[in-house]
């Protein structure tokens, strides 16, 4: 990197650019990858003048997979010549140039290791990759590959995979860059100059030049803020006050719902839905009548509008506040960019909506400054972010890091400038109203409608309400999510890599960390004996964490039987019970976390004295005591989660539990906590504080009872409504249920043969559907198992099997990658049972191997069955059904998104139907056609229904 650099630095003001793509036959050049095609795009003053391709003789058998990606087969380049003989002529087109790449480091590389096999010098061309500026410059943009960046700008892709075409796409693609570039702000590109060393693309004279051009010039845009050399979007736009409505509830909805209502002008092909009004009547009378309730609506009810058609004509007509809370920070959005343009579309009245999450998901602008000052250049990922950040913060009006992709680091480097740094800011500080935090607040302030999350209310709920705004109604969607987030909110989560990156962070008085940071922010004479009792304290530390993590690792395997709980990822789980803490093993790491609270005293005590016996150059107090703070905050939870972790009595009644990945040293190991009942905390501290909490989801009952989730969540009976509202899709006519007669039996122990047989209906089903099939998984061994089996069993041209915790990436990716392929498996476990939709002719077949029980052994549910049992109850009965049923309906619901669909749902689990307890599975869902019989006659009637017109 450093010899281009060299050579851009001197090159002037280049204006010639040549972009490349290569077809080749592997990734490597070292593991005899070559190039068997090669397309060039010359662009001078900023016009494509000339195109060049040829084929290359590889001189070996192109892959069979590498032909069905590119359409280049071995009788095309046969006769095509050696790269040799177009070595020169493609050195003499490059001279003088930038060169331009889609994955630069790919193409660039693999072209300079077939000069050097040649014997020819390598390329030092400036070089421009097109992967890194769109990341760069383009931050909202959710994939960066080829092919969805060209249907993103709407550029013509002629023949995807071939080199000229992705060569030429990729021209047009940097002339969107190029433009977006000279429409950013000067201090913007003034910021970038000074990343641009570490960054892939050669940047600095195109940036030197622009910067020139931009000397004297005023940017256009007046919503951007220019203040202390960052240049930043903030705008609060005031939302007119809500009008008034002057009719009932009752001809409010009509004039919404009804035939030539404002929903059947606003949409050409709506259909009223009796289920929607259903909902929203049931909610305005929970809110007249100041009661909870509890609403089941199927998929396709719309219960998104139905719920808030009634929120807005409650916060309009009392004048009133109300909260919407959804289990995820994307569905947030969701609600936020598709729902509420939807509402104000068919109200036609003003209402001001605002979106509340935690501290952490926005930017502190000081901060980010800072770091881009004075922080550490050396790491490219954070390098990028920074970049990236900088960009992004001339487009965004709410500084929500969840509207943009960060490369993997790039989120360790956001939790240093993110809001959660703010332990306090002076409202006189002009950092105050640059702050995307509280410019959310003051949104929320002002709000009639406040869209947050489950976590952030549940933060909210257990912290005295000091997050949200004050509140009395609130509907909670996705409701069935709820019990498990206010249990993680009360409870706790240590682990060795969060602890040891603290420690890391924290840094010993002479490494480059956040300690030596606050000593250079102080002005004493005397340090030496903080000094050496914080260096003493912070590795003692280190070596205890090491110490106790290594302890319990063993502890786990030494506990372990064949009836181990493992979790979704493949970790062994193990429950701390009441004889856990006689054992001694136990004791002593006890004892080893009393040392560690010890030593975190230690650091406590070191940085209150820096606050109170030492004075400071009064221009660095507010980030001295903003950065003690957060030190400090970081020490104390450490110090209480310890202490409930390994105390035996707790105020509250905790399931404590340990995971170890075994197949990881001891850095693998997490402690978690949570109250083995939650329902009385929220009753005592949500239900009785509020008039009207709403709880919807598509899946809260069994059996059409709501008594499960009552229970699970302590509301009582005299403060509730419910309801269940059937979906308005046609299951009878959409789906076909197929239930195999003649799968191996798991329980006698034959899983190879289940898994096995599990795989051939996969791929018999495959063939019906053309892949398009989701396969849901409860147990993580058994899906790798599968995965291993499939590509066993199957021919790389044949189907992509994407398979989580296998195949690199998060849910959501793994699942943009399914949809990207025409015939693909994608196998999932617990997260994929719900959540994911994958409307249309992209799912086309759903199966289930396993019906969702949780397992026995899981240490929450153990805790939760024990008490049952103590209780006088029936733990299958009234924990381990309804969980499994609930889940099962979700499952169920992946298949299905529009009235549509068209698909087959396999259950391999033949308890479905032998079990006494397999009709709460089949009554919880729609009536479908249920087909019970052998595999192969199964497979025959998916293939004549599936093919019907």
């Amino acid at each position: 990197m450093t010899d281009r650099k060299n050579q851009k630095k001197n090159g002037g003001g280049l204006l010639r650019y040549v972009v490349i793509d290569l077809e080749t036959t592997g990734n490597s050049p070292a593991k005899s990858g070559k190039i068997i095609e090669i397309g060039m795009v010359v662009i001078e003053n900023e016009e494509i003048k000339e195109t060049k391709t040829t084929l290359l003789n590889p001189n070996q058998p192109i892959p069979p997979f590498i032909s069905n990606l590119t359409g280049i087969h071995n009788e095309e380049v046969k006769d095509a010549p050696l790269f040799i003989d177009k070595a020169e002529k493609i050195i003499r087109i490059l001279q003088d140039s930038y060169i331009i790449a889609h994955n630069a480091n790919f193409d660039v590389g693999f072209l300079n290791m077939e000069l050097a096999a040649n014997g020819y010098p390598e390329l030092k061309n400036p070089v421009l990759d097109t992967v890194e500026l769109s990341r760069i410059l383009f931050p909202t943009i959710s994939s960066y590959k080829l092919s969805h960046l060209a249907e993103h700008f709407e550029l013509h892709h002629d023949d995807p995979h071939r080199a000229l075409s992705d060569a030429y796409v990729t021209a047009k693609l940097f002339f969107k860059l190029k433009e977006k570039l000279d429409h950013l702000p000067y201090e913007t590109l003034y910021k970038l100059k000074n990343l641009e060393e570490k960054l892939q693309s050669d940047l600095a004279v195109i940036l030197d030049n622009r910067l020139e051009e931009l000397a004297f010039r005023e940017h256009p845009d007046n919503q951007i803020k220019h203040y202390q050399g960052l240049a930043f979007r903030m705008s609060e736009k005031e939302t007119k006050a809500l009008s008034e409505i002057d009719k009932s509830f009752g001809e409010y909805l009509d004039n919404i719902y009804q035939e030539q209502g404002a929903l059947s002008k606003a949409f050409s092909s709506y259909e009223p839905r009796e289920g929607q009004r259903q909902m929203s009547e049931t909610i305005y009378d929970a809110f007249s009548a100041k009661k909870h309730a509890f609403i089941e609506a199927g998929t396709g009810t719309g219960k998104s509008l139905a719920y808030l058609l009634p929120a807005v004509y409650q916060a309009i007509t009392n004048k009133e506040r109300l909260i919407i809370s959804t289990y995820t920070t994307q569905l947030q959005s969701q609600l936020l960019e598709e729902e509420i343009p939807l509402l104000k579309k068919v109200i036609d009245i003003p209402l001001r909506v605002a979106l509340m999450k935690g501290k952490n998901h926005y930017l502190n602008l000081e901060k980010f400054l800072y770091e881009l000052d004075y922080g550490s250049k050396d790491n490219y990922d954070f390098v990028l972010t920074k970049a990236i950040l900088l960009v992004w913060i001339t487009e965004t009006e709410t500084g929500d890091i969840d509207e943009i992709q960060l490369p993997a680091g790039g989120y360790i480097f956001f939790q240093k400038v993110s809001a959660d740094v703010e332990k306090t800011i002076n409202p006189k500080s002009p950092w105050f109203h640059h702050s995307y935090y509280q410019l959310a607040r003051r949104r929320a302030q002002k709000a009639d409608i406040i869209i947050t999350n489950h976590a952030l209310l549940c933060t909210d709920m257990f912290n005295d309400y000091a997050f949200l705004p004050g509140y009395q109604k609130v509907i909670i969607d996705e409701a069935h999510h709820f019990e498990e987030t206010a249990s993680h909110h009360y409870g706790l989560k240590l682990d060795y890599i969060q602890m040891q990156f603290t420690c890391n962070y924290l840094g010993t008085a002479d490494e480059d960390k956040q300690f030596n940071a606050v000593l250079k922010a102080t002005d004493m004479s005397q340090k030496e004996e903080l000094i050496d009792k914080w260096n003493a304290a912070i590795k003692e530390a280190k070596y205890d964490i090491d110490e106790l993590f290594h302890l319990i690792e063993r502890f786990v395997r030494a506990q372990q039987k064949n009836d181990k709980a493992t979790s979704d990822l493949g970790r062994v789980q193990y429950r701390i019970k009441p004889e856990t803490y006689q054992q001694d093993t136990w004791l002593l790491a006890e004892d080893i976390a009393a040392r560690l609270r010890m030593h975190f005293r230690k650091l406590l005590d070191v940085l209150s004295r820096l606050v109170d016996e030492y004075s400071l150059d009064i221009g660095d107090e507010k980030q001295f005591l903003e950065d003690i703070g957060q030190m400090q905050d970081v020490l104390e939870k450490y110090i209480d989660d310890l202490k409930v972790m390994f105390q035996e009595q707790n105020e509250v009644e905790l399931i404590k539990w340990i995971e170890v990945d075994l197949k990881g040293k001891h850095h693998s190991v997490f402690l978690y906590s949570e109250p083995s009942n939650i329902a009385p905390i929220l009753a005592d501290d949500f239900f009785s504080k509020k008039e009207s909490v709403i709880f919807t989801s598509a899946t809260l009952t069994m059996g059409s009872s709501f008594k499960f989730i009552k229970e699970r969540l302590g509301v009582s009976e005299q403060d509730l409504l419910t309801e269940q509202i059937a979906s308005p899709f046609h299951y009878d006519k959409q789906v076909q249920l197929l239930i195999p007669t003649d799968f191996p039996n798991i329980r006698y122990g034959n899983i190879d043969d289940f898994v096995y047989a599990v795989c051939e209906a996969i791929l018999s089903l495959a063939e019906v559907t053309s892949g398009r099939m989701l396969v849901l998984f409860t147990s993580y061994d058994m899906l790798r198992k599968a995965n291993d089996l499939l590509k066993e069993m199957i021919t790389e041209q044949q189907y992509v099997i994407i398979a989580q915790g296998v195949t690199s990436g998060s849910r959501s990716r793994l699942k943009k990658n399914f949809q990207s392929y025409d015939q693909a498996i994608l196998l999932g476990t617990s997260s994929f049972w719900e959540g994911v939709d994958i409307p249309g002719e992209d799912l086309s077949a759903l199966v289930m191997v396993r019906l969702p029980f949780q397992p026995p052994n899981h240490p929450v549910f153990e805790a939760k069955s024990h008490q049952l049992k103590e209780d006088g109850r029936n733990p299958f009965m009234d924990l381990s059904l309804p969980q499994a049923v609930i889940k099962f309906k979700q499952g169920f619901g992946r298949l299905i998104r529009s009235s549509n669909d068209r698909g087959i749902v396999f259950i391999c689990d033949g308890r479905i139907k032998t079990a006494k307890y397999g009709k709460y599975f089949l009554e919880s869902i729609p009536e479908v056609p249920v087909h019970y019989e052998a595999t192969r006659h199964l497979m025959s009637h998916a293939e004549n229904w599936f093919h019907q017109q």
